[in-house]
């Protein structure tokens, strides 16, 4: 009798590094999703995230922003209208001291406080509907790397923000990502709010998440499901977030 083939048992996929997660969800993101998904990190995308969203404040800052920032902002405030010429200049000065303050803040915590809130959302749709089955901190991983895309608008937005006229920078859309970026300063309001949600960068966001929850089961959830899935999710918001504006302008 011939002896039993023994039949190797496969290798299994090599881990990706943090490091590695960050370029490999930009440049190849399906392995490397499916390496996140088999051992979730989220920690280091975050920081990132923080470190940009504190770059854009501090380069703002430093090149003197914040004065023809506000004094638009100003300009569509009623209130602030309504007042005495000294009052409207102590306004301003106040905006400008504590702005910079603010914004410092903001940015160690909106990242984290976002992709907490994001992966709350997705794991529920996802679960409460059957497609697949997954922690919290499988859906933090997968949110947390599939925002990178912002940091690299972010990066773009400090570039941006060097290069030009600090009074024509305008903070809310420093790139030109999207149709709102190309409206008048006197457009709807709702309007503005609506196309600017439209960008580059948030679908491609939202085709970094449906890879990340497609990669914990293939098999039951394909990409093209994710991705509508996370799409009406997305659809809904900026219904949301249009419908406030309207209503508050």
């Amino acid at each position: 009798m011939s002896a039993p083939v023994s039949i190797p048992a496969p290798e299994a996929p090599a881990e990706i590094g943090s490091i590695g997660r960050v370029f490999g969800a930009i440049f190849n993101p399906k392995p490397t999703f499916e390496s996140i998904v088999r051992r979730p990190s989220w920690l280091l995308p975050i920081i990132l995230g923080c470190l940009i969203f504190i770059g854009v404040v501090a380069a703002f800052t430093y090149r003197g922003g914040w004065p023809s920032f506000f004094e638009k902002q100003d300009a569509d405030n009623s209130r602030v209208q309504e007042m005495s010429p000294a009052d409207r200049e102590m306004t301003l000065e106040r905006q400008e001291k504590i702005a910079p303050t603010f914004g410092y803040v903001e940015g160690a915590i909106v990242p984290f406080l976002s992709a907490l809130g994001v992966a709350g959302v997705l794991l529920g749709a996802f679960v409460l509907t059957g497609s697949v089955k997954a922690d919290f901190k499988t859906s933090l991983a997968i949110a947390a790397y599939a925002g990178l895309p912002w940091v690299i608008q972010g990066l773009l937005g400090v570039i941006v923000i060097l290069l030009k006229d600090p009074a024509t920078v305008d903070l809310q859309n420093l790139v030109a990502s999207n149709p709102g970026a190309f409206l008048s300063s006197d457009a709807p309001k709702w309007l503005a709010a609506l196309l600017a949600s439209i960008d580059i960068f948030a679908i491609w966001n939202i085709a970094l998440i449906a890879v990340g929850f497609s990669a914990i089961n293939p098999k039951k959830l394909s990409f093209g499901k994710a991705f509508v899935t996370v799409l009406v999710l997305w659809i809904f918001y900026v219904a949301v977030k249009v419908g406030v504006v309207a209503l508050l302008s």
